[in-house]
């Protein structure tokens, strides 16, 4: 497998910004049209602008330029093309079908924040367009796309990071968590707890006109082609602005033909951070067990039979049996983070802080010089776009690599698997498939909708 992450990792921001930073090889040789030359700064691409997509490209200003960006959506593309001309001093192309985006030989990498279901496809063809590849996580819609995703960056040697970038930001709090476990502050870790939050169910859901603007077919793309949901109330807040309750923007979270709820959204960040903490990135459970869960609507055979609600399981806990005896919890109960437990201690990190003894016996009994560092692989980067743009010059794999997250997001796939069934599920993690359950093995893979098949 290629390397996970530079061995030397410098914090990019000075060298980007600072005339004749040293010339290197990027994967496009021409520049576009009044942006600045890939020998100075690499030129991105955004695909999908809601929310994420715009998080990503405005922390990614200070490394490189965006020449275009791209959505299905008229209205959120017109509003981030100006956001995105004010932020960068340019004005970016629009373009609502990616794919001109992929053909241009001027873009050295691009972004992709569109809904689950459209990653791998976006992945695989911009790789094979000779585009590096930024991916907000989830990653993939199912274990089979991760696996199609590993042997494309491999066939093409294309540099792939996906967005968990609890790896590097949120002030290294979780890479202090990593280097607590690793120098034995708590001992002999036993078990550790994804506290990931609930999710939310609905009403039935009528059809509705589409928006104005809203390319709605082209949105559904590798997905069943199905009427456009909506009820008339209003997102408030965070992705607000969309209808409270539709199968669109925002909540395409809550449906399994989009998404897996809370399991791939929560689950992919603090999973993550688990099995990287274990030092379980090659490998996987040996079981899943659906230990209390409900789902929204009733099932049959392991799919939805409303197709007029969200159907993502709203509250769970599932236990996965890790390797040496480990057991991961994950839930819908409790406060979000992760709570790790030893022999010889415990203590809970998540966004907003850290606490437990451990933590704070580091005032008298502080970590070795360069742990952080240690955990990382080198200095850690001024953001997760620098470790994207340092693995681009070195032609090396980031920090978030695809392998380590597909096998994280396994244990999240097999979680929404065993609940659809209703059944514990063992995994064999060498095959990385399920053991003597075909009806289980089927929800691995997912066809997609004739006229938008991959393109190999």
């Amino acid at each position: 497998m290629p390397s996970s992450h530079p061995t030397l990792r410098r914090t990019f921001l000075q060298g980007v910004a600072t005339a004749g930073a040293v010339s290197v090889l990027l994967p496009s040789a021409r520049p576009a049209l009044g942006y600045t030359s890939p020998i100075d700064r690499p030129v991105f691409a955004t695909i999908g602008l809601r929310n994420q997509g715009w998080t990503i490209t405005s922390k990614s200003f200070g490394f490189a330029d965006f020449a275009a960006l791209a959505d299905v959506d008229s209205t959120v593309l017109g509003v981030n093309v100006a956001k995105v001309e004010k932020g960068q001093g340019k004005k970016p192309d629009a373009y609502s079908d990616y794919r001109k985006i992929l053909d241009r030989k001027d873009i050295d990498a691009v972004m992709i924040a569109t809904p689950d279901h459209w990653h791998t496809k976006i992945s695989v063809e911009a790789m094979k367009a000779g585009k590096d590849v930024y991916c907000e996580k989830p990653l993939t819609l199912t274990i089979d796309e991760g696996k199609l995703i590993e042997k494309v960056v491999k066939e093409t040697g294309r540099v792939f990071q996906v967005g968990t970038m609890q790896r590097t930001e949120i002030d290294q709090r979780f890479l202090l968590a990593i280097a607590l476990i690793r120098n034995g502050r708590i001992g002999t870790v036993k078990k550790v707890t994804c506290g990931i939050d609930s999710m939310e169910s609905s009403p039935v859901i009528p059809s509705v006109g589409v928006p104005e603007g809203l390319d709605w077919d082209f949105w559904l793309g590798p997905a069943a082609k199905v009427p456009y949901l909506a009820l008339p109330e209003l997102r408030k807040g965070y992705g607000g602005g969309v209808p409270l309750f539709s199968n669109c923007h925002y909540s395409f979270r809550n449906w399994h033909e989009y998404s897996g709820g809370k399991l791939t959204d929560w689950g992919a960040h603090h999973v993550d951070i688990a099995c990287w903490a274990l030092g379980a990135t090659d490998t996987g459970p040996s079981k899943i067990t659906p230990v209390d869960y409900k789902l929204p609507v009733e099932y049959k055979d392991g799919n939805p039979v409303p197709s007029n609600q969200y159907n993502a399981a709203t509250n769970f806990t599932i236990r996965a049996a890790m390797p040496n005896d480990v057991e991961l919890i994950i839930t819908s109960e409790g406060d979000n983070g992760i709570l790790f437990e030893g022999t010889k201690g415990r203590f809970f990190v998540n966004r907003g802080k850290i606490t437990g003894k451990p933590v704070e016996e580091l005032k008298e009994s502080p970590l070795p010089d360069g742990a952080i560092e240690k955990v990382y692989g080198g200095k850690v980067s001024a953001n997760h776009t620098a470790n994207f743009i340092e693995g681009i010059k070195s032609r090396k794999q980031p920090i978030s690599d695809v392998w380590s997250h597909n096998r994280m997001l396994e244990i999240c796939h097999l979680s929404n698997i065993a609940m659809r069934l209703g059944r514990e599920l063992k995994w064999d993690p060498i095959k990385r498939e399920i053991i003597d359950d075909a009806q289980a093995n089927s929800f691995l893979k997912r066809e997609n909708r004739k006229g938008f098949e991959i393109n190999m």
